[in-house]
């Protein structure tokens, strides 16, 4: 696993319920292959068929543009998961691609309605040739928009997520998209299960970026709001020698900082007040990362301490 891997709480889920399961994805970029890749760690038996690469690539490479883009997070993304290359426009890829279809249960795109017509792939033609597979369909946006060009940046603008000149600090839709098609697998294999029929699923990756904005469609996170900046005990900090995301939000949390604090009171209006932003501020504006480390660990406090 490459070295800039964030941490995480669990590597893998505890259980495997895909385990058995035969996925052919032909989704390339990231929502698709990081929705193999949770697949993948709940136990299914993935393939991906990838187009021929660029001449420059060398003969018989395969291409998605995530390799160009960064390697190692298409080496991660790819690990367990067996990598075919088939030119889809051709009969010989045609012929790989239909000897695959007949050995799967689910079937992953991300390709445009347009392009899975061309290909053969609607699921009228699909379902009459293969009744044993589901098809779980990754878009941009659903139904009449499908067709729409759109990246994760413009789904994210779209849902209210991209404020000022900035870019946004991960790519939610891709990511949010990734775990709803894992999850349309899950549900595809369950009806498969079930009932003994196969299902098509679209996931958007809009209704996706939509369902990651909800609690600021809510108010939640506008400024000025609990955790947009409007509580004391939830906001990020400068330090001497760092800065703190400081989460103390709940009652016992705020109770315990502002006794670590000093302040005379803790109560959620009082959390409002701009004196008490102030007073946390250069409080812990007089601690070094170290001091607040053991505060946290002392008084069971939630917060993290972070470098320049």
């Amino acid at each position: 696993m490459p070295a800039s891997t964030p941490k995480s709480s669990r590597q893998r889920p505890a259980l495997r319920p895909l385990k058995g399961t035969r996925i052919l994805s032909l989704a390339l970029n990231l929502p698709g292959p990081a929705a193999l890749m949770r697949c993948h760690a709940m136990g299914a038996q993935c393939v991906k068929l990838e187009p021929p690469a660029p001449a420059s690539a060398g003969a018989g490479s395969s291409g998605d543009p995530m390799r160009q883009y960064n390697a190692p997070a298409y080496e991660q993304m790819h690990q367990g998961v067996r990598i075919l290359c088939a030119d889809l426009k051709t009969e010989a890829g045609q012929k790989k691609l239909h000897a695959e279809l007949a050995r799967a249960d689910v079937l992953l795109t991300s390709f445009r309605p347009s392009a899975l017509k061309k290909l053969g792939l609607q699921w009228s033609a699909l379902h009459r040739s293969y009744p044993q597979l589901a098809m779980v369909r990754i878009v941009g946006a659903a139904g009449a928009r499908a067709e729409e060009p759109g990246h994760d940046l413009t789904y994210q603008a779209e849902q209210g997520l991209v404020t000022g000149l900035d870019l946004p600090a991960s790519l939610y839709a891709d990511m949010g998209g990734s775990l709803m098609a894992s999850e349309a697998v899950l549900q595809a294999r369950l009806q498969q299960l079930q009932s003994g029929k196969s299902v098509q699923i679209e996931v958007a990756l809009v209704d996706a970026t939509a369902y990651l904005a909800l609690p600021r469609s809510w108010g939640l996170t506008r400024s000025g709001a609990a955790v947009g900046g409007g509580h004391a005990g939830y906001r990020v900090y400068a330090c001497k020698d760092g800065r703190v995301a400081l989460a103390a939000l709940e009652p016992h949390f705020a109770a315990a900082l502002a006794g670590a604090a000093g302040l005379q009171q803790s109560h959620y209006a009082t959390m409002f007040q701009p004196q008490t932003q102030a007073a946390l501020a250069a409080f812990i504006g007089g601690k070094t990362r170290k001091q607040l480390d053991a505060l946290a660990v002392a008084k069971d406090i939630p917060l993290l301490t972070l470098k320049d």
